[in-house]
């Protein structure tokens, strides 16, 4: 991958990276630039190719002269907080409306900073989301209230934050979007670090360096207060402080207006001709620059830097700085490998009918053949295959809208794709081997059909919110209390000891044989006792077994059931919700069957058993 990329400068010339860097070194007055030749290395990323050009939308109602607001009015609009979806509702309309006539948003995220443990306890999530817009509207969004509240987050903010014609800059905003899908699962795309674009400006006076603090100080004359105090306060509290407000909603309003002075538009009046819209003229400013997380090494860490290029670009789930790219498009290793595909259809679309020929459901040619053989069936149709029972089953559907009555296609709901494809359990086995048997019994809906790429991207994401199910249950995977076997070391050393003395020759000391010896006696002889060790008791210790049953063991996934479940049917129908959401929301799947919902047979669940459901976990 050539480093060199060739920038489109706003004054219509050229410059590379590397001409940005050497700018910065002239221009800053820090001993930093003086003593080294720093580099800008941009990433590539799954999200955008950096040279990928920028497809502006059809947006009629954009006028021909964009009038901007000063910096200064654009500071004293207030922010709006929302905790709810009626409050992002109620404020969102006239973001959407700035955003028709500059499709640009300052963002910024705010978490608590104490050693990566939050207040409650738990690991550290995002808690506030800023957004601004061009007029200095910003909005204030309390993701934590969301998830405390189990409510799910507005669609109008997904559906933002994935716009690939809205443009969204900060410093670190590629950063945060890292951290905005690492915690809650939000896809953000068309990023821009406005450090680049203060670099790629030759002019720039840049005398503190390139924080959003030094930016904002030494480009907009606007001083940010970023004390500790503010900075590391408790941004998880029930209510903000004004302070914290203001903070936050400073952070986002200086980031558009420093992107609006580096393109020039507070000097010279916005003009559009007659076949240009607002985003076009906003991306020809940003070519190369689109998701590109900002990175900046000296010379003398060249070899550092290849060597970091060659590792992952998927972090640990604990990473305060965590990238999670699109498994499926990691060209290195095809996802998938090793998987062992169906050989057969998973669907037959055979339709089981009532005597009195209501429809029934779908099943296997296997199970309809077999009412068949046992002769409580007879055959109606052969194409489609329609067997109808000569008994009265023990339940029919509410309707004939339902999800087992429709046919389905045997292909990956994500993509499409016809072959290589194996089932998924959008509720991962081992959450739902433990649901009471009224939530698990003839429920195929959670089965889906995944290629063998698709259903890999998809563990991938999975093992994400099982992490955040094991923070916020105390669940943990993989450490002692998680695990079903322990190794005693006692047992173990006896176990050495006993094997070396058997295949041990005369050449071993005398002093070793000795050592090893007295720990075989000490396993089999009480404290004080006199008796030699014999051949039988060394062939005896060379044979312990050195797994024990840990007593403390509970697995993760009973954890995680039995905490839902203390909330009785309404708990466990929300943590089956939150798979199927996760689902939907990481993998985006295009060819679901028809009827497949996240709420499938919630309301028949209470209505049959009633919120008072006695709760047997299995």
């Amino acid at each position: 991958m050539c480093l060199n990329w060739t920038l489109t400068a706003r004054a219509g010339s050229c410059c590379t990276l590397r001409d940005v860097q050497t700018e910065y070194s002239h221009c800053s007055s820090g001993n930093l630039a003086r003593s080294h030749a720093w580099r800008i290395v941009p990433v590539a990323t799954a999200v955008q190719h950096p040279q990928q050009e920028l497809t502006p939308p059809s947006l009629a109602q954009t006028p021909k002269y964009l009038s901007l607001p000063s910096v200064e009015k654009l500071l004293e609009v207030p922010a709006v907080v929302v905790s709810s979806s009626e409050e992002f509702e109620e404020h969102w309309p006239l973001l959407q409306k700035d955003l028709s006539v500059f499709p640009v948003l300052g963002l910024d995220c705010e978490w608590v900073k104490s050693m990566r443990v939050s207040i409650k306890g738990k690991a550290c999530a995002v808690s506030l989301l800023q957004m601004a817009t061009y007029s200095g509207r910003c909005m204030l969004v309390r993701l934590l209230a969301f998830r405390d509240a189990q409510l799910p987050l507005p669609k109008g903010l997904l559906q933002v934050l994935r716009d690939s014609h809205v443009l969204k800059v900060g410093v670190g905003c590629y950063e945060d979007g890292k951290r905005l899908v690492s915690d809650h699962s939000l896809a953000l795309v068309c990023t821009v670090d406005l450090r680049y674009l203060a670099l790629r400006q030759r002019h720039a006076v840049l005398n503190n360096g390139l924080s959003l603090k030094s930016l904002a100080a030494d480009l907009l004359n606007v001083t940010l207060d970023k004390s500790l105090e503010l900075r590391c306060s408790n941004w998880e509290a029930e209510n903000l402080t004004q302070e914290q407000m203001s903070y936050a909603a400073r952070d986002a309003q200086v980031s558009v207006s420093l992107f609006l002075y580096l393109l020039g538009l507070y000097s010279e009046s916005c003009l559009l001709s007659e076949d240009e819209t607002a985003f076009s003229k906003l991306a020809s400013h940003c070519q190369g620059l689109v998701d590109v997380p900002f990175r900046w090494r000296s010379e003398g860490d060249e070899g550092e830097r290849r060597r970091r290029c060659r590792r992952s670009t998927v972090d640990s789930p604990e990473s305060g700085d965590q990238q999670v790219p699109d498994p499926r498009r990691n060209k290195r290793k095809p996802l998938g490998v090793g998987y062992s595909a169906r050989k057969s259809p998973l669907y037959d679309n055979c339709f089981l009918h009532a005597p009195d020929g209501q429809p029934l459901c779908t099943c296997d040619k296997k199970k309809a053949k077999w009412y068949l053989d046992k002769g409580i069936g007879e055959l109606v149709s052969e194409d489609p295959f329609i067997v109808r029972l000569l008994f009265e089953p023990s339940g029919r559907p509410d309707s004939q809208k339902d999800y087992y009555l429709t046919a389905k296609e045997n292909l990956c709901v994500v993509c499409g794709k016809a072959e290589s494809y194996i089932r998924k359990n959008i509720v991962p086995h081992e959450y739902r081997r433990h649901f009471p048997a009224e939530m698990k019994d003839h429920n195929s809906h959670d089965i889906l059909l995944l290629c063998t790429s698709c259903h890999a991207a998809s563990n991938v994401y999975d093992g994400f919110l099982k992490q955040q199910l094991a923070d916020e249950f105390s669940a943990p995977q993989g450490c002692e209390e998680g695990v079903r076997m322990l190794e005693d070391s006692d047992r173990r050393r006896v176990r050495s000891a006993a094997r070396a003395l058997l295949s041990a020759n005369d050449s071993m000391p005398a002093s070793r044989r000795e050592e090893l010896l007295s720990v075989v006696h000490a396993y089999f002889c009480k404290e004080g006792e006199e008796r030699e060790v014999t051949e039988g008791m060394l062939n005896t210790a060379a044979n312990l077994e050195t797994r024990i049953f840990n007593e403390s063991y509970v697995p993760h996934g009973l954890k995680v059931v039995q905490a839902y479940a203390e909330r009785g049917l309404r708990g466990l129908i929300e943590l089956e919700r939150r798979w199927r959401q996760h689902f939907l929301s990481c993998m985006q799947p295009k060819f679901l069957p028809p009827l497949w919902s996240v709420d499938h047979n919630h309301e028949k669940y209470l209505r049959k058993y009633g919120e008072n459901l006695l709760i047997n976990l299995t």
